[in-house]
């Protein structure tokens, strides 16, 4: 009888793996509905207000509704969805934080191209 290492399981050998170049992007990234754009933030204000810059080219200052306080931790660069204000238009409210592997399909789709900012 054959000396097996593992008791009474066979040792399963992973095929190659030359073909997995990068990790799956997630299918479906969330997408801005409405009156809703996507911008970068590029600086904290203090509290939960920071600076946006949304893809019309417009900056922002943004604040963090209290529903999604605790959930969003928010920094400079990260990628958000923001709601201009109805009655003051130099203002809005983030209400989406995305994660680095949607950040990545929407940068490779072209969307964020039009949001100039130097880090």
């Amino acid at each position: 009888m054959e000396n097996k290492k593992f008791g009474d399981f066979e040792e399963v050998k992973e095929e190659s793996s030359e073909e997995q170049e990068e990790p799956q992007l997630p299918s479906r990234a969330r997408m801005p509905k409405g009156k809703e754009l996507i911008g970068i933030i590029t600086q904290r204000l203090g509290g939960n207000r920071m600076e946006v810059i949304s893809t019309d080219g417009k900056t922002r200052n943004c604040r963090v509704p209290g529903r999604y306080r605790r959930r969003l931790w928010l920094r400079p660069k990260n990628v958000v969805i923001v709601v201009p204000w109805e009655y003051d238009d130099g203002k809005a409210d983030v209400i989406y934080k995305y994660r680095p592997t949607e950040e990545k399909a929407i940068r490779k789709k072209g969307i964020l191209d039009s949001i100039n900012v130097g880090f």
